[in-house]
């Protein structure tokens, strides 16, 4: 089947990879240059992690497991760091990411603050702490390359720069060729709406510009990745955080200003800047609060966070991953695979239509 991509971020490059495997004959969109900085797969890091509370995450996490170490022995590149997580805070969050885990036979153990300090003395920690030790860190750009990579060695073609401006029943049209398709995949990140908002009912997508900064590291010591949820002894905005070779990292999740991506201006904010300063003086002694380092990315987030994974006739649409779906990539190109294939949905999460509060 002839099948066209449009969007070469980590989603779209690994649906690109996944069909590719398929014997379908693929070819990439991507509006940008390689290694642009402009969506929301930039960056050297990002977290990996099974603890979720939702029974199909924590499915979907393991198949992801083992599709990045296929890919990197595929593409000869090391993607996938294993540094362990940690989630800390209230016991009514954290208890059903335990639970989760051990239905899966997943290794987690659970520890009062105090030892988790004595572990990871760069941390301090909150209340209910959950360590789980087959987690880590993935590097954003090299695993985005290596999709696209593993996707041309199979035989796919991928057209950077070019902005697709109008998708039309099988037919995609950019500034300088228009493209024939037995089925298209959109996977265009924060410019998913503008471009089939009027061919499925997409659940309302909301695009924010996020600022995370790197901090520079005092101690010579281990950093899990780690989330840190609101509502125990931290009463202001839940923080995730990890190690990166660009310092440790750490972020608020969700809290940006809405934005169009086609204007937005890449400027921190400082308000946001100085809540992670605070958030390091008041819970990471290994860091030099001074040396904060921010960033921007963008969000682009589904009303009940989950993702939107569905097909209407012959177009596929992967899109809304909410700030948690880089992980998550090579899984969901395979579910893309899927409904390309004429699949059925493997859960109803992530369909089209309308969508009420958070549940991730």
């Amino acid at each position: 089947m002839n099948v066209v991509v449009v969007g070469g971020g980590v989603i779209g490059a690994a649906s690109a990879w996944n069909l590719a495997k398929r014997g379908h004959d693929v070819t990439l969109i991507e509006q940008f240059q390689p290694g642009h900085k402009n969506g929301a797969s930039h960056g050297s890091s990002r977290i990996f992690r099974h603890a979720y509370a939702d029974d199909y995450y924590v499915s979907l996490a393991a198949r992801a497991y083992t599709l990045w170490r296929e890919l990197e022995t595929d593409t000869g590149t090391d993607l996938l760091t294993i540094t362990g997580a940690v989630d800390h805070g209230p016991a009514d969050i954290v208890q059903p990411r335990i639970d989760a885990l051990a239905r899966f036979g997943l290794a987690g153990e659970v520890l009062d603050p105090a030892e988790a300090q004595r572990r990871w003395p760069g941390m301090k920690f909150d209340t209910t702490v959950l360590h789980h030790p087959d987690a880590g860190r993935l590097h954003a750009d090299r695993s985005v390359a290596a999709f696209a990579a593993a996707a041309e060695k199979l035989g796919a073609r991928i057209e950077y720069g070019s902005a697709v401006r109008e998708i039309r029943n099988t037919e995609v049209s950019t500034d300088s060729a228009t493209f024939s398709a037995d089925h298209i995949v959109v996977a265009g990140g924060a410019w998913t709406s503008s471009l089939v908002s009027a061919h499925v009912p997409l659940p309302r997508l909301v695009t924010t510009q996020e600022q995370p900064a790197h901090f520079l590291p005092t101690i010579d010591a281990a950093w899990p990745s780690f989330v840190h949820h609101p509502g125990a002894e931290l009463q202001t905005e839940g923080i995730y955080g990890l190690s990166s070779e660009d310092g440790v990292k750490i972020g608020e999740h969700g809290t940006g200003p809405i934005i169009e991506p086609d204007t937005r201006d890449f400027v921190p904010i400082p308000d946001g800047v100085e809540r992670l300063k605070d958030y390091a003086r008041a819970w990471l002694p290994g860091v030099d609060v001074d040396s904060a380092d921010p960033l921007t990315c963008l969000y682009t987030t589904t009303p009940d966070s989950n993702f939107v994974v569905d097909r209407s006739g012959d177009l596929t649409i992967a899109a809304g991953f909410s700030g948690h779906g880089f992980k998550f990539a090579p899984a969901v190109g395979e579910l893309v695979a899927d409904l390309v294939d004429g699949r059925a949905p493997s859960t109803s999460l992530f369909r089209f239509g309308p969508r009420t509060s958070p549940t991730v």
